[in-house]
């Protein structure tokens, strides 16, 4: 089935007026919603439902999973959420989970710009939650942290860079929505 595009210039990546050409934005949300929705269920939401219980429902390999990343790459916040990353995790499970097939749906179909306003809304939540996860990774002095924290800036700029994408896709979506053409919506009064 041939993807259809309604629009025939866009200031996003991959600009093109030929309909035959993917555009790499709209392939790349449905993806990050995609991935980001599984990750959330595995490590962020399953953690915080279940953090009492060393295994989730018989999966022990899940556990080890969380274990080995956050020992790899000296996130305590999985292991040992604060009480504000917590309130993230809620609003990841209760407002953003439950948008994502509904956002990958209509950037899979093509033409919806009914998606505009709740992709604002999502985009600009996320980048507000993330800038919060970055200035704590950067500044905090993990060394009175429980479990193994960054300690040098190398593993600070690490742990940096797995949360980095749920930024930039989030602010590339908001850089879509307000600035392609496609999804501005011009709204035409009657005239009496």
């Amino acid at each position: 089935m041939q993807r259809v595009h309604y629009y025939k210039h866009s200031p996003c990546l991959n600009c093109s007026t030929n309909p035959q050409v993917p555009r790499l934005d709209h392939s790349v949300f449905p993806l990050h919603w995609w991935l980001h929705s599984v990750e959330n269920h595995i490590f962020a939401v399953l953690r915080l439902l279940f953090s009492d219980r060393m295994c989730w429902f018989g999966f022990p390999k899940l556990t080890d999973l969380l274990q080995q990343y956050a020992t790899s790459f000296r996130d305590p916040m999985m292991l040992q959420p604060p009480e504000w990353f917590k309130a993230f995790i809620y609003c990841e499970a209760f407002l953003q989970l439950p948008f994502f097939p509904v956002a990958a749906y209509a950037f899979l179909k093509g033409g919806c710009r009914w998606i505009r306003t709740p992709a604002i809304i999502y985009s600009t939540h996320v980048a507000t939650t993330l800038f919060a996860i970055l200035a704590h990774i950067l500044f905090h002095d993990f060394s009175k942290s429980e479990h193994v924290g960054p300690q040098t800036l190398r593993e600070r700029l690490v742990l940096l860079s797995i949360y980095l994408p749920y930024l930039l896709i989030p602010l590339l979506i908001l850089f879509t929505m307000l600035c392609n053409p496609h999804y501005k919506h011009v709204e035409k009064r009657k005239r009496k």
